[in-house]
């Protein structure tokens, strides 16, 4: 993949999730990028496993690559809205094994590494979102799981890159992150594409946290068995 091109992730199957929705929505994301000449047609889709061993196997190699832009998904099984992940902290759990049955060797994902990476583009890509007909709402945390983990690893690239978690998709005409009654992975789809435009166009600089921001008592987590 050259310079100038969008990677598009989301993850696979886990225990309890046989059809992971953010693997769903990627494919169709991705689908829509390519019919309308986003980054030249030139998309790369990665869905990765749901293993903390898939980072580097899978994610770092991909970045590796030098996109332009990184766009990633990520399924909150209770989630009602589409969650726009402000930052991903240098964080994980212990508690949850990963769909191999491993657990996170430490609990700081970087030793050394800062308490916290914040997402340049969030802003604009809720704002996008929810011109778009989207329901969404701004998140400031990710989980400590292999969502979080793999934001924060992106966040390190010097490039655009947001992390975006999407509640289970109801059938279309079911209430669901949508304001109108069409199919849930058409619209989604459609609308993150304008999110991934956006990422491509603005070279977005991710800020450096508040002294606030760096406190690890300063939000409130998610469950994390809830968020991939």
């Amino acid at each position: 993949m050259s310079r100038g091109n969008l990677l598009v992730t989301g993850f696979g199957p886990f225990p309890g999730v046989p059809v992971n929705p953010s693997a769903v929505v990627a494919r169709r994301l991705a689908a829509f990028a390519r019919r309308h000449g986003l980054a030249g047609g030139d998309v790369r889709l990665l869905i990765l496993p749901t293993r903390y061993g898939a980072l580097p196997t899978h994610l770092a190699p991909a970045l590796a690559e030098g996109p332009a832009a990184v766009l990633m998904l990520g399924v909150a099984r209770k989630a009602k809205r589409v969650r726009v992940e402000f930052r991903a902290r240098n964080r994980a759990s212990r508690l949850f094994p990963d769909a191999s049955g491993s657990v996170a060797r430490r609990l700081a994902l970087v030793a050394g590494g800062p308490a916290q990476r914040q997402a340049g583009a969030a802003v604009k890509a809720l704002a996008t979102l929810r011109r778009h007909g989207i329901v969404a709402i701004p998140s400031h945390d990710a989980g400590r799981y292999l969502c979080n983990a793999a934001y924060y690893r992106g966040l390190a690239e010097g490039i655009p890159v947001l992390f975006v978690h999407i509640p289970p998709l109801p059938r279309a005409g079911r209430p669901g992150p949508l304001r109108r009654g069409k199919a849930p992975v058409e619209a989604l789809a459609a609308a993150l594409v304008a999110v991934a435009r956006a990422l491509l166009v603005h070279p977005y600089v991710h800020p450096s946290p508040t002294k606030a921001e760096e406190n690890p008592h300063h939000v409130v987590p998610n469950r994390i068995s809830d968020v991939l």
